[in-house]
């Protein structure tokens, strides 16, 4: 029904036409250069969304490492604790330069209502380890999970069947796996530079016993500030006392923590990492008395030493100085490697001449980085084993939870690696387990 004048376009008309055109034309440039992963930045559709569970102490730690990863976003934070996951956020916003990271006090509710995140960090407490991965990789979560990574050996192969049953990345905090220093010495003793090892050493500090009492009722906190239930989970029921929480108190109490595995979760994997543990099938336990060095031999003729030396961690010992050492004898030589160093101990210092070979060698045969977290978000994206994967986590947990049992009954033991049991000894083989409280039973 239009006439010939109704197509007429006024000068004022055309104008204005053309402006809201170049208008809608330009828009795009203002969408921020972030967002189209420009200047360096990743799209939000190539980046990794994390949340966290157990975020103070060591969790804090680990939460300010990753957020340094430009690939990664964290949506949300999550701790018993009120004012540990409150702290959580504020590093979160600060860092992303928004308010947008959500709180949680129970993993259960993060776990089902966060269907956006893709893997989370967990570093609760000790006690939380095991079922919180299984917990997180059955809800469709990449994990990362610190170490401990369990209490007993049964957790420990609950983590292995549920990574493989769902098809989940997981990597234990062993970090030293992919420090420079501790992957020179293991890959000096497993490239055989130092000739057929006989001798490999791990740093285990042993306790003064871990206490099986536990401490006088205190009044409960208000549950938004602590969930005592929770904070508990699988573990046997404690009257609340501060002494746990405050501090790391739980460290010291059987019904919460190891003993061996807490170094040894370390150690004793950068000592495997350095053998060849292809054909081993057994690993004997050698107890001597209760404040000796306990000697274990492997099934090969390896013998595996968790030496056990006194005073601070921090004090000389004749194998190596600081914490979280391991070392490898060989008819060619020694080397080790401990937590302070600026260049490994050798027995000779022509060892050392090959020392960025060794680790470009290492980067270039594994195609991983010196860079645990970043070796976990790769293995995140390609979907491959990550360095400190759920069978290099169980088989080094069992070794340190086998001698545990062994320090407990006094007595020596010879384990099956394969079978995961104790060869002959049903009092020992109860022991690779513990209840689990409902409804914390994974």
């Amino acid at each position: 029904m239009n006439d010939s004048h109704d197509n007429k376009l006024t000068r004022r008309q055309f104008l204005t036409r053309g402006t809201m055109a170049a208008s809608a034309v330009a828009l795009p440039y203002y969408i921020p250069a972030s967002a189209l992963g420009r200047g360096g930045a990743v799209a939000p559709s190539e980046r990794i969304v994390m949340g966290g569970i157990g975020v103070g102490g060591r969790g804090s730690y680990d939460l300010g490492w990753m957020l340094n990863e430009r690939d990664v976003q964290w949506v949300a934070v999550c701790d018993v604790l009120k004012s540990r996951r409150q702290a959580a956020k504020n590093l979160v916003d600060s860092k992303q330069g928004n308010k947008d990271c959500a709180t949680y006090g129970d993993m259960r509710q993060l776990l089902a209502e966060r269907t956006d995140v893709d893997a989370v960090l967990i570093a609760t407490g000790d006690r939380w380890h095991a079922l919180a991965a299984t917990m997180a990789m059955r809800a469709g979560k990449d994990v990362y999970c610190e170490k401990p990574a369990c209490l007993t050996m049964a957790q420990g192969q609950m983590i292995v069947e549920t990574a493989r049953r769902y098809g989940r990345v997981y990597q234990t905090g062993a970090q030293r796996l992919s420090e420079p220093n501790h992957v020179f010495a293991i890959e000096m003793a497993r490239s055989g530079r130092l000739g057929r090892i006989h001798t490999a050493y791990a740093d285990i500090r042993w306790r003064d016993g871990q206490r099986k009492d536990w401490l006088p009722a205190e009044p409960e906190p208000p549950k938004d500030e602590l969930d005592w239930d929770v904070w508990l989970g699988a573990c046997p029921w404690r009257p609340y006392n501060a002494g746990y929480v405050n501090g790391g108190g739980w460290y010291h109490y059987y019904d919460f923590a190891t003993d061996v595995a807490m170094w040894g979760a370390h150690t004793v994997a950068q000592a495997l990492a350095g053998l060849d543990m292809t054909n081993v099938s057994f690993i004997e336990f050698d107890y001597e008395k209760p404040d000796a060095t306990m000697v274990t031999r492997l099934s090969n003729g390896v013998k595996l030493v968790l030496y056990r030396a006194t005073g601070s961690v921090w004090e000389p010992c004749k194998l190596w100085h600081g914490a979280c050492g391991e070392r490898f004898d060989g008819p060619e030589g020694w080397v080790a490697a401990a937590d302070g160093y600026s260049e490994p101990d050798v027995s000779s210092p022509a060892l050392l001449r090959q020392y960025r070979k060794v680790l470009s060698d290492y980067t270039a045969r594994t195609q991983r980085p010196l860079n645990h977290a970043r070796d976990f978000f790769d293995c995140i994206r390609s979907r491959r084993l990550t360095v400190a994967n759920p069978d290099v986590m169980c088989r080094s947990m069992n070794i340190c939870l086998a001698a545990d049992i062994c320090e407990q009954l006094k007595r020596s033991l010879k384990f099956d690696l394969h079978k995961a049991e104790f060869v002959g000894d049903p009092e020992a083989n109860r022991m690779r387990s513990r209840a689990m409280r409902a409804p914390f039973t994974g």
